[in-house]
Parts: C-alpha cells; structure tokens; sequence
C-alpha cells in the first residue's frame, strides 16, 4: 500500500486513540449537541450506502449488458394455415 510518509508514523487507529478523539469530540461539540451530530453522521452514512450500492448496481448491470450476446431474430413471414374442415 503506498502511504505519505507523515500518515506512516501514526500507524492504525487503537481503543486509546479513538477514547482521545471521542474525549475531543464531546469538548468541542457539547453533549446537547453530540446526539443531533451523531444522527445526522448516520443519516449521512446511511445515504452514502445507498448511494455506494445503487453505483454497484448500475455497474453490474452495465457490463451484463455487455457481455450479453445481442442476437436479433430475423422476422418471419407467416402465412395462415387452411384449416382441414374448410378444405
């Protein structure tokens, strides 16, 4: 994976590092303000979802279109067919 330099010395996130950033989070925003942020941070999640899985789809279906043969049958000309009682 190729990753700057500056974000190679911090390495991945840990229960220490999360615990600070909740701490700083809760400082900053207030704890009225903290449920409203967090609903809006999971509408906004959930929208991004759906947003991700409707592109998926659209891909998906894209290239089973593609790779579906697009054969046309000729048309036929059909004359009826006298029926045995008539004849």
């Amino acid at each position: 994976m190729n990753i700057p330099h500056t974000l190679a010395a911090f390495g991945p996130l840990g229960t220490p590092e999360l615990i600070i950033i909740a701490i700083l989070v809760l400082v900053l925003f207030g704890a009225k303000k903290l449920p409203t942020f967090a609903r809006s941070l999971g509408k906004s999640m959930g929208e991004f979802k759906k947003a991700k899985d409707e592109f998926e789809r659209e891909l998906h279906q894209a290239q089973d279109e593609a790779e579906r043969p697009k054969i046309q049958q000729p048309q036929e000309k059909r004359q009826p067919v006298a029926n045995v009682e008539d004849a």
